[in-house]
């Protein structure tokens, strides 16, 4: 299978399968527990279809929108994701590149491979920080510090991991980051010796983020799940992302919104924005999907503050669903980490302009000019 035969983000998926050892592409492809919710993610879409329109004259069609205060070509933004490094030697380097190339909004983790200062050079697009809050108090007032020096446009607080789910493919795999070699999958990396030459011949494996705070990630070998459940503040409540928001000065968003009460609180603190997000299903399975909840939310704070989805987007249409049900806009990691994986920039590019086609396509067929015309009369639920 080669990048020319990939045509939807599954294609994506089975290539970024047969080129990554398997420790590692499951720790981008797995789940929390039985893996549930993460599958709900994307069948929620199932549940609604699109009306189409005809007669509109869709000769020219605007797809670009306003997200946080950023023109973005697409109502879609590539969200922060960890460890890029570990899935193609040049990581959030090739994923900002694509974005910028797109238009499009794109995140950095705080776990990034790759430093704030770095990837603010690279790019002038919209730019996001994703922010986990660390019982090292000095760590995040340097990493937002870094961020406002380095002139990121958003700063999203994750708010859903707390404590880590329970990420069962790499307990059975033994992931760490660094990812390290062993005598269960020594094979799988022996038998992509692409992917293995390059992270042994590469620049060191390294959180430049966490640099001078945390030694874990970097210096010394270490689970996800570990990390989370050691590292991060488990005393983060409302109050403390209300003073986040007060440091930070700049547009703020919450990642990991899931109920109208907690968005009515996030309008209540002041954010600009929310991301309704379940972590790609990997903290609490048996949770609702985004889509499911993106409804209840919009009724409850349509207006007050900018909502975006994101989450199980594999398709243009997915996006477009979640527009008319009243979001900014729609986001996911998954979307690019498998292009990524497979091929790097040229496989994220690929990915994007698939995706792009699809919202031009569906527009057109929908008789749709501009996605704000995108309402929930272009909806029904099954």
């Amino acid at each position: 299978m080669r990048l020319s035969d990939c045509h939807n983000i599954d294609d994506f998926r089975k290539l970024a399968k047969a080129r990554l050892p398997w420790p590692v592409f499951d720790y981008i492809d797995g789940a929390a527990d039985d893996e549930i919710t993460k599958a709900r993610n994307t069948s929620a879409f199932d549940n609604v279809d699109l009306v189409p329109g005809v007669l509109a004259g869709v000769g020219q069609i605007d797809t670009s929108c306003t997200i946080m205060g950023r023109k973005s070509a697409l109502p879609l933004m590539l969200s922060p994701t960890a460890l890029q490094r570990a899935f193609h030697r040049d990581g959030e380097r090739a994923v900002a590149l694509a974005a910028e190339k797109f238009g499009l909004w794109f995140g950095i983790s705080s776990l990034a491979t790759h430093s704030i200062e770095e990837i603010a050079s690279l790019t002038k697009g919209p730019k996001l920080f994703q922010l986990y809050v660390h019982k090292d108090k000095g760590l995040n007032a340097s990493m937002i510090e870094r961020c406002k020096d380095s002139g990121f446009d958003a700063l999203a607080l994750t708010v859903d991991t707390i404590v880590s789910g329970k990420r069962e493919r790499c307990l059975r795999s033994g992931f760490t980051t660094p990812p390290r070699f062993s005598a269960s999958s020594l094979w799988s990396y022996a038998t992509r010796p692409y992917w293995t030459l390059n992270y042994i011949f590469s620049p060191k494996f390294r959180l430049p983020n966490l640099d001078g705070h945390v030694q874990e990630g970097t210096g010394k070998a270490v689970s996800i799940q570990d990390y989370f459940n050691t590292m991060l503040d488990t005393n983060m409540d409302w109050d403390t992302a209300a003073r986040i928001r007060q440091d930070w000065g700049g547009v703020f968003c919450l990642k990991g919104i899931m109920s109208a009460a907690d968005a009515r609180r996030a309008v209540d603190i002041g954010a600009d924005a929310i991301m309704i997000s379940n972590h790609g299903g990997r903290q609490l399975d048996g949770s609702r999907a985004p889509f499911d909840q993106l409804e209840e939310i919009v009724d409850a704070v349509g207006g007050q503050i900018e909502i975006i989805s994101d989450g199980g987007v594999r398709r243009g249409t997915h996006a477009l669903k979640s527009l008319a049900m009243g979001a900014t806009a729609a986001s996911g990691g998954r979307l690019y980490l498998y292009a990524l994986a497979a091929a790097g920039q040229d496989g994220v590019e690929r990915a994007l302009s698939i995706l792009q086609d699809e919202i031009e396509r569906g527009m057109r067929l929908m008789g749709v000019t501009k996605v704000e015309d995108l309402t929930r009369d272009r909806l029904r639920w099954r």
